[in-house]
C-alpha cells in the first residue's frame, strides 16, 4: 500500500504548477473506503493565495463525498523527506487525527509518522462542541 501511495504521490507532483519556487510536491490521500485522490501544489503570484497538495488532495476528496481517511502520502523531488506544512497538518487532522502520513523523497527513506504526531494537543472540532 505504502509504495502503491508514494507512486501516485510523485506521479501528482509532476503536475504541480510552481513556477516560482520550483518546489514541486505531491500527495495521495486514501479514504478510509480505500479510493485513492491526488494533488499537487499550485503556486501563484500572490503567495497567500498558494494551494498545498496535501490540501489540494483533501478538497478533491471532500468534493468526491469523502469524509474520513486512513493515510496520505507526500512526495517531494529531494534528498530529505519533506512533512506537510501547519496549514495543511490542521486542515488533515480536522478529519482524520489518527492518519498514516507517509513523507518520502528521491534520497532518504520515507519518513512513516501520523497526523497526532506532526500536530499534538491540536485544536479541531471538538473544541467547538462537535463530533
Amino acid at each position: 500500500m505504502d509504495e502503491r501511495l508514494i507512486a501516485a504521490a510523485r506521479a501528482a507532483a509532476e503536475n504541480a504548477h510552481a513556477p516560482y519556487s520550483g518546489f514541486k510536491v505531491g500527495a495521495a490521500l486514501v479514504s478510509d473506503d480505500g479510493a485513492l485522490t491526488v494533488g499537487c501544489n499550485l503556486e501563484c503570484s500572490s503567495f497567500g493565495a498558494t494551494i498545498c497538495a496535501e490540501r489540494a488532495a483533501l478538497a478533491a476528496a471532500i468534493a468526491q463525498g469523502k469524509r474520513s481517511f486512513s493515510a496520505i502520502a507526500v512526495w517531494t523531488d529531494t534528498d530529505e523527506p519533506t512533512p506537510p506544512c501547519g496549514i495543511c497538518r490542521q486542515m488533515l487532522a480536522d478529519f482524520s487525527p489518527t492518519m498514516k502520513v507517509i513523507c518520502a523523497c528521491r534520497r532518504d527513506a520515507p519518513l512513516i509518522t501520523t497526523i497526532a504526531e506532526l500536530l499534538p494537543h491540536t485544536f479541531g472540532p471538538a473544541n467547538l462542541g462537535r463530533p
